[in-house]
């Protein structure tokens, strides 16, 4: 089969078995049917320069994964570890500081599958430490404007620079990492272990290069509000180079996300969702702030970052509300049903939600004192 046909099929097959995008599918042919004047304007819903910034860094994040590099890199930080608990705080840091220029589902991609193969190993407890990992990227993604759909979605609307983004998030994300930390050292025990497993996957130095090198300047690129002609650019020069880093891309996300702004727009101008929205007080920013962490335990926080920027430009606030909203219920964060999925345990959902609920009372906390009482 054609490589283009075969990618063509995979993400047919994927898009058929992904409920939230039937979902926002039917959500759409309802609008169209009861709006038929409304369908010539989906286009102009669509947040272009966001959709253009999500395809570069998919493109990149998925060079630098099929170059072997990250799996390469992960054997070797924890073959540094000789217990349950250094390997569950450096898994764990790891994936957070992966989230925050890999975006947080690419990071799980990578942490998840080497925990499952050091828990095949080791005997370690391997929902667990996914969940913790969960947590960790929710946590990780939250600093830069990378780290997360939402947060790319937010840079591009507020034309925030790169720096002050990470700024107003640092006290945060750092209150956050400090908290996750002391509860893995308090969750895994001592029981030393030894990894026995020397399979190393072979390195693609070229596209590990490309990958590396166009980084910061798609960023730049990106901070410039030039994501667009950027995007453009790496999808010519892969097509070339490396053909199959397109194929691979997941594609079926990206019409995922192109649905939910067409959606949640359409949603948005239905007059009593005006009337409900305006009801909330969101000029409030403690009210935004809440209503982000509510939105979120209800819709995701994506599609809830994107709903309530149509009523509030606060754009500080309701990224510390989205944020905070990604613990919590399961559907918090996109980020968490791809590790309970990937864990292969249908009772990790149990486990996630042992520690997120608890987690989701402290970030908000936390949150909230660093916004309104600093």
């Amino acid at each position: 089969m054609h490589p283009v046909k075969a990618a063509f099929v995979r993400v047919a097959q994927g898009l058929r078995r992904d409920q939230f995008f039937l979902v926002l599918l039917g959500a759409l042919f309802l609008f169209s049917v009861f709006g038929p004047d409304r369908i010539a304007r989906y286009p102009s819903l669509v947040d272009w320069p966001t959709l253009a910034a999500m395809t570069g860094l998919l493109l990149l994040t998925k060079g630098l994964e099929l170059s072997g590099a990250l799996h390469r890199l992960g054997r070797t930080l924890i073959e540094w570890m000789r217990t349950e608990r250094a390997a569950a705080l450096c898994l764990v840091l790891v994936a957070a500081l992966l989230s925050t220029v890999l975006t947080n589902d690419v990071a799980l991609f990578v942490v998840v599958p080497l925990t499952l193969s050091i828990s095949k190993l080791t005997g370690m407890p391997s929902t667990k430490l996914i969940v913790f990992e969960a947590l960790a990227v929710n946590v990780g993604s939250t600093l830069t404007p990378i780290g997360n759909p939402q947060n790319i979605f937010l840079w591009q609307m507020s034309r925030m620079s790169f720096g002050d983004f990470v700024w107003h998030q640092l006290p945060l994300v750092a209150a956050m990492l400090g908290a996750l930390l002391v509860l893995t050292a308090f969750a895994f025990g001592t029981r030393s272990f030894e990894i026995q497993d020397h399979e190393a996957r072979p390195l693609d130095r070229a596209l590990l290069s490309v990958s590396l090198l166009l980084y910061v300047p798609f960023l730049i690129a990106t901070d410039l509000h030039l994501a667009g002609w950027a995007s453009l650019g790496l999808l010519l020069m892969f097509a070339v180079l490396r053909p199959r880093v397109l194929a691979d891309l997941d594609w079926g996300l990206l019409l995922v996300f192109a649905l939910m702004f067409i959606d949640l727009r359409l949603l948005s101008g239905l007059d009593v969702v005006k009337q409900l929205m305006l009801s909330l007080g969101l000029q409030d920013p403690v009210h935004l702030y809440l209503a982000g962490i509510g939105a979120s335990q209800l819709l995701s926080n994506v599609p809830a970052a994107i709903a309530l920027a149509e009523f509030s430009k606060d754009w500080g606030v309701l990224l510390y509300g989205v944020n905070v909203g990604g613990f919590g219920w399961m559907v918090g964060s996109l980020a968490n049903l791809i590790a309970l999925r990937m864990s292969g345990d249908r009772r990790a959902w149990i486990a996630f939600h042992l520690y997120a609920v608890p987690a989701l009372l402290v970030t908000a906390a936390m949150g909230y004192a660093l916004l309104f009482h600093r």
